[in-house]
């Protein structure tokens, strides 16, 4: 798995916090901001497509999300959505404030959930070149009766039960209920569709990331079927790029191809294959149709580093 040797850790505060992230220093004035879903850390979720973005001359900016990986933020493994979001925009300011990088010329690149978090921000900063959503999950209320049928029904049972324990336990400040992101039909997991097991040999097929925790808080089993930010993709007014997988069974094509349409200048591309097929067999495909997107928009004759214009 290709990693570049010039990156640099740094960080940059977030709420009443801060998000650890690794900064690729780019050659041509353009960044690409990313972050992975879920409780998918910044290594894993970035390494294989960062590394390419920065072979092309890009800066990258990947991070975790707070109270994920090495970020701060209390109690551990919680996904809230506005927090999320959030460190988006805060990783955009901080990205702003590069040596190598232009302003103008930041794009933001997410998969699954983090997918759909960079629509809800791309609406909210016109300013931005350009957004890739990756598989995203843009539409928790058309997701959410797909991956109950994937479940049995004690296994569902078991994991509203620990959802409702996590709520309440969160009102008193108790430590979170821990379940898996990920599992086999029957097991008590966030997702057990028949590709959510596909991740662990996508994401780190060499068992390299021994720190990455892949359980996430069971309150968001409560929340997802809530969270929408498909519904955003009509306010976002810089290119987007859509890569939607025609078999997946995780976050659905067909909302992601709805949203896709619904912004005014958009993209999409259809690869065969699962959730996590642009990390396996469709991922030359994925790199090359978005390396293209970078190029054709953060390239271009822009404002460079230090406010001179370049081609």
């Amino acid at each position: 798995m290709p990693v570049s040797r010039q990156r640099e850790k740094l960080s940059f505060a977030s709420g009443d916090t801060s998000c650890a992230a690794w900064h690729y220093p780019g050659s041509n004035g353009g960044c690409v901001i990313m972050a992975g879903g879920t409780s998918v850390t910044k290594e894993p979720a970035t390494d294989l497509f960062a590394a390419r973005f920065n072979d092309a001359g890009f800066a990258v900016l990947a991070f975790d999300h707070r109270r994920f990986g090495e970020s701060g933020g209390a109690p551990r493994q919680v996904v809230r959505f506005g927090e999320q979001v959030a460190d988006w925009q805060a990783a955009i300011e901080c990205a702003a404030t590069l040596p190598d990088v232009a302003p103008d010329r930041i794009s933001l690149w997410g998969f699954s959930l983090a997918g759909g978090h960079v629509m809800r921000v791309a609406a909210d900063n016109p300013q931005l070149a350009s957004v890739i959503a990756q598989t995203p999950l843009v539409d928790g209320r058309a997701v959410a009766p797909h991956a109950l049928r994937c479940m049995t029904p004690l296994a569902f049972l078991r994991l509203f039960g620990r959802g409702v324990v996590d709520t309440l336990g969160s009102v008193v400040g108790r430590p979170p209920v821990l379940v898996p992101t990920a599992g086999a039909r029957g097991t008590v997991a966030t997702l057990t569709t028949p590709d959510a097991l596909d991740g662990d040999r996508a994401l780190d097929p060499g068992h390299r990331y021994t720190d990455w925790d892949q359980t996430v808080a069971a309150r968001l089993v409560l929340r997802l079927g809530g969270y929408r930010p498909g519904r955003h993709a009509s306010r976002i007014r810089c290119p987007l790029l859509v890569v939607v997988c025609d078999q997946d069974q995780s976050a659905l094509p067909g909302p992601a191809v709805r949203a896709a349409h619904n912004a005014p200048e958009s993209e999409l591309v259809h690869l065969k294959g699962r959730h996590y097929a642009p990390f396996l067999e469709a991922h030359e495909d994925a790199v090359e149709a978005e390396i293209a997107f970078l190029e054709k928009h953060l390239t271009r004759s822009q404002t460079a580093p230090g406010g001179a214009e370049r081609n």
